[in-house]
């Protein structure tokens, strides 16, 4: 593929988010710019820096992160590169999880934390409302409800502008939509974990945006049939994989992540990676069972 005359994220088309918000196919993650376990600073935070710049450039208007990437750290390296943020730019952020040290993730999706998740991120992030905040994963010690009805709360206050999910089930989803609109779901999910696949269904259904993460998935047996594949189309694994993705339905934003400016402009060059039907049909019977929940 010729990388130079796909180096943009906006050649895979667009996606409208809650009504108002248009981004590129082709968002970026950000859990991978902070330090070893997703917690502190990183090695090179020039490198961090330099990576989310160049993501812009790129044409990337939608930013994945989350109060627990650090924790706090992602959020305040994005502000620290990009702000005062160009126009169009959605910085999506998410609440619920607690983090007692490196690799450590613990449930908080209390109505008091998930407020207070909230403030820190509007002072990292240096705005007044966050345009999409998500529930990073329900909380079997408090009522799914309640949390819920904490986001509906700060959406009511101008906190927030849309609310969204992560880690869920479809009975989450249609639970959560009788008491907010939900404007994306973002799940595990790639051509080798297909456990989402009747949420991402639902999602195009109803218009909702999903943000897979993990494109690539596990098996062994997956990273063979992909490189097969992308031998052949002179691509990238995961370049391909984020070409299944994009081409599986219109709603789908793939949110790769890396700490890397050459990665992240290989992954961007995915968006203008067609596909072949073929190609397409044959990895999208390589299906395994996912690992746990965590994006």
């Amino acid at each position: 593929m010729n990388q130079e005359q796909t180096l943009s994220a906006g050649t895979a088309g667009r996606v409208t988010i809650g009504g108002d918000l248009t981004v590129n196919r082709m968002g970026y993650g950000a859990m991978r710019i902070t330090g070893t376990g997703i917690w502190g600073p990183p090695a090179d935070k020039a490198a961090a820096l330099a990576t989310l710049r160049r993501t812009i450039e790129l044409d990337v208007n939608l930013i994945d992160t989350a109060d627990s990437y650090g924790p706090g750290i992602s959020e305040e390296l994005i502000a620290e590169a990009l702000y005062p943020y160009p126009t169009g730019l959605v910085v999506a952020t998410k609440g619920g999880w607690e983090r007692p040290g490196p690799g450590q993730w613990t449930h908080n999706a209390s109505p008091k934390h998930l407020t207070e998740a909230l403030e820190g991120s509007l002072k990292r992030l240096r705005v007044d409302r966050i345009d999409v905040h998500q529930l990073h994963a329900p909380d079997n010690a408090v009522s799914f409800e309640a949390s819920v009805e904490a986001l509906a709360k700060l959406r009511e206050q101008g906190k927030i502008r849309h609310v969204a999910l992560s880690n869920v089930t479809r009975e989450h989803i249609e639970r959560a939509r009788k008491i907010v609109p939900i404007v994306s779901v973002q799940n595990r999910y790639s051509f080798a974990d297909r456990e989402s696949d009747f949420i991402v269904d639902y999602c195009e259904q109803n218009n909702i945006a999903f943000l897979p993460w993990a494109p690539l998935g596990q098996a062994k047996e997956a990273h063979e049939a992909i490189k097969k594949v992308a031998d052949e189309l002179k691509a990238t694994p995961l370049q391909v994989a984020l070409a299944w993705l994009l081409k599986r339905s219109r709603v789908i934003v793939p949110i790769p992540g890396t700490s890397s400016v050459q990665h992240v402009e290989e992954n961007i060059a995915a968006a203008g990676l067609e596909l072949p039907q073929e190609a397409y049909d044959r990895l999208s019977v390589v299906s395994h069972p996912p690992a746990s929940l965590r994006g």
